[in-house]
């Protein structure tokens, strides 16, 4: 059982896996609030002028003030910085 529980809180430090073709509307929490806020909808994928490069930055919203923020969608890899899902 105690080993259960190591392997488990190792694997919440790993990266979140995710693909930037998958994103949109997709739900994230913040594990540390953001301007108060800590649920957030990824809004829209930013394309980039070059359409034959691969997407760099995101906009997540806000579920309850509705504010956005563009992002590198990357960070949302870092499971120090966000959990997928709404927790």
């Amino acid at each position: 059982m105690a080993i259960a529980r190591i392997i488990s809180a190792l694997h919440c430090n790993t990266m979140n896996r995710i693909s930037p073709k998958k994103l949109l509307l997709s739900k994230w929490t913040a594990v540390q609030p953001i301007a108060k806020q800590k649920h957030f909808l990824v809004s829209k994928l930013i394309l980039p002028e070059d359409l034959s490069q691969p997407i760099e930055f995101i906009e997540i919203e806000a579920v309850y003030s509705k504010k956005t923020k563009q992002i590198p969608w990357k960070e949302l890899r870092d499971s120090n910085l966000w959990i997928q899902g709404w927790k």
